[in-house]
């Protein structure tokens, strides 16, 4: 069976697209003000729709509260917080005729990306699915990977959002680093795979069928 060309895998639904530039947001940003060179953070916890759980640090005191998402920025009271690339941002502060500038980093969380990297196998007695998600690395936002769904093969560029990877129909999970699930779309229907990490040895040989031995 061949493999799915790497083009048609790297496209994702409208809903994932809409997801992915939400994700664009989320996580931790730090830097300064332009003006005055003081320390300044702004921390987007969560996404819901329109609304964002954000943690806003200046001046050594730290603001949690609820802020509006609009596209690609978030406005929570008098500051704005925007991204076009998921790594740097601008952060705007208006309020009482004052106005000030800060541009931030985006930081990355490396527990996170270390959750995810490595190979995941499973099989779902419900379905009679088996599948392999190799996470070969985790670079921001994007993430090299190897799936392989009823022995076909695909490889290329996944999206990274929170603790889940999506490439094309398929997307990974895990909240432990340990355990997870696989979420394998086709068309209108969804077959869920609980999947492990598969613990890496000095040997080639594997030890269940439903690790991928294509790669």
């Amino acid at each position: 069976m061949t493999a799915v060309p790497s083009a048609s895998a790297n496209q994702i639904s409208p809903a994932m697209e809409r997801m992915y530039h939400q994700s664009s947001l989320l996580g931790e940003w730090k830097g300064t003000w332009t003006a005055n060179h003081s320390a300044v953070s702004f921390k987007v916890v969560n996404i819901r729709g329109a609304q964002a759980t954000v943690e806003y640090t200046h001046n050594g005191h730290t603001e949690r509260g609820i802020g509006t998402v609009n596209g690609a920025t978030i406005d929570f009271g008098p500051v704005t917080l925007g991204t076009k690339n998921g790594k740097n941002a601008v952060l705007l502060f208006s309020a009482g005729g004052g106005k000030a500038t800060a541009f931030l980093e985006k930081q990355t969380p490396a527990a996170e990306d270390d959750k995810l990297t490595g190979g995941w196998g499973g099989y779902s007695a419900d379905n009679g699915k088996s599948a392999s998600f190799r996470v070969l690395s985790v670079d921001g936002k994007e993430a090299k990977v190897s799936v392989t769904i009823d022995g076909v093969t695909r490889q290329g560029t996944g999206i990274v959002y929170k603790n889940v990877i999506m490439f094309g129909n398929t997307q990974v999970s895990t909240d432990d680093g340990k355990t997870g699930k696989v979420i394998y779309h086709v068309g209108n229907k969804s077959y869920l795979i609980p999947v492990t990490k598969v613990k890496t040895s000095s040997t080639s040989t594997s030890t269940s069928s439903t690790v991928d031995k294509s790669a």
